[in-house]
């Protein structure tokens, strides 16, 4: 019977222990993957069987040493072409943190699946190849981390055996990236030199980069701040269920659950119900099946109001003293996901936390060129995995936060009406550490049969 190689540490990881979510980003063939398997394999979150799968892999491949690629490219299509396609989550915990980690492809075809792995993560490690130093794609994975407001940024320089170790290599490439990261906005920027494959910083520090005095990869994984004050960000409660029992023991009750999107909510506080604008006063908080007297993100519990208010699934519940004004016109920052190209005039679902509108895209004012952050003006249409400008209209008055504030409250998706599919994931409010833009007003007032003219 085969044992988990990870059970002590895991039995070790105290109950309360902070949750870190990070993703990693890299150009094809910058040991990723490499770096992904290293990191899982020393730090003992492998399981025997794993390990002895991908030793038995490497080996009818010609290989001596375990390919630790191979414990991250599951797809059978991954593994053939030695290169990763899809997003793929990974759960481990060491004695001091747990970890959900999103590996993200590095093709350009495939960007899209960074803003996808890299949109809930709180830090992203982006490699690059010490040969290569910043290319293109790296400056284009800095500049998804950046319009996602990811908080923290780690440059992995790989194969530093490559390049015989040299402190000056890595400098260069470190100082080249931090302009360009730092002029993208994103706050905190931590460059590290490693060897993915001989193992140098990821989990052990390297006996040959005695100059470097930095943190390992791990260390400063398990280190990194990532709890905040949730009083600091807007209160915003998406409520996804009215809950209604009607039973003798609770024959009034009438509460509202859902997940806090950011911010802290306490009994007493006063609220907002939007789209509505109804103010009520919170009556009480229950969580687990116990009152509570406050709440906050990302806990799921239920909200009872002093007043009996129209509220249903898909309202939003915010402080009085934090509002949003609620709107029919957005515009925002999107990266296009589908394979069919995004134009004016498009028909979709926009999806803001849980309530989804008709919508209809007014304009795209411009697309965005990552290698140098140029805007393309008018593009007439954005294509798979391009960034830029929108501004759509929706039937019904939506409460969206500027993303900078407020990642959920202030995210959405674009769907196609007619089969369902996730077309676009949207960030309201401007690009970047830039002055937002004031959204422009494009409603042409035109009929419509199909119950569009909104």
């Amino acid at each position: 019977m085969t044992t988990p190689a990870t059970s002590a540490a895991e039995s070790a990881v105290p109950a309360g222990a902070s949750l870190l979510r990070f993703a990693t980003a890299g150009s094809v063939d910058d040991g990723k993957s490499t770096l992904v398997g290293r990191l899982l394999h020393d730090s003992k979150s492998v399981l025997t069987d794993q390990l002895e799968a991908v030793e038995h892999a490497s080996r009818s491949r010609g290989q001596e040493a375990p390919d630790l690629a191979l414990l991250t490219d599951g797809l059978r299509a991954e593994r053939e072409q030695g290169i990763t396609i899809d997003v793929a989550y990974r759960y481990f915990a060491t004695p001091r943190r747990r970890f959900i980690l999103a590996d993200t492809p590095g093709h350009v075809q495939y960007t899209r699946n960074m803003v996808t792995g890299a949109s809930t993560a709180e830090l992203a490690i982006i490699l690059v190849d010490a040969r290569n130093g910043v290319v293109e794609q790296t400056r284009r994975h800095a500049a998804v981390a950046a319009l996602l407001r990811v908080p923290h940024v780690v440059l992995a320089v790989n194969k530093m055996d490559l390049v015989d170790y040299t402190e000056g290599v890595f400098a260069s490439i470190a100082e080249e990236f931090t302009t360009y990261a730092a002029s993208l906005g994103v706050p905190e920027i931590t460059a590290i030199p490693i060897s993915a494959l001989e193992g140098d910083n990821v989990v052990t520090a390297s006996s040959t980069m005695d100059w470097y005095g930095g943190p390992t990869v791990l260390e400063h994984l398990e280190t990194v701040p990532v709890s905040h004050d949730p009083s600091e960000d807007p209160a915003r409660f998406p409520v996804q269920y009215v809950i209604r029992p009607r039973t003798a023991e609770h024959p009034d009750y009438r509460g509202y659950a859902g997940q806090i999107a950011s911010g802290i909510f306490r009994v007493g506080d006063s609220v907002t119900v939007h789209p509505s604008g109804r103010s009520s006063t919170i009556e009480g908080i229950d969580a687990l099946g116990c009152s509570v007297n406050e709440a906050w993100a990302p806990q799921s519990v239920t909200l009872r109001l002093t007043d009996d208010l129209d509220v249903s699934r898909g309202d939003l519940i915010a402080a009085s003293d934090a509002t949003v004004a609620a709107s029919q016109d957005l515009t925002a920052t999107v990266c296009h996901l589908h394979d069919r190209p995004l134009k004016p005039g498009a028909r979709v679902l926009l999806k803001h936390t849980t309530r989804t509108v008709k919508a209809i895209v007014k304009e795209i004012p411009s697309r965005l060129t990552l290698d140098d952050l140029s805007q393309h003006p008018e593009p007439g249409e954005l294509t798979a995995n391009e960034i830029g400008r929108v501004v759509i209209r929706t039937a019904q008055a939506l409460p969206v936060d500027n993303y900078a504030d407020s990642r959920r409250s202030g995210s959405f998706l674009l769907i196609d009406p007619a089969d369902g599919s996730t077309l676009t994931a949207g960030m309201a409010g401007s690009a970047f550490a830039e002055a937002a833009e004031e959204t422009k007003e494009t409603v042409d007032g035109r009929a419509d049969d199909d119950g569009w003219d909104f």
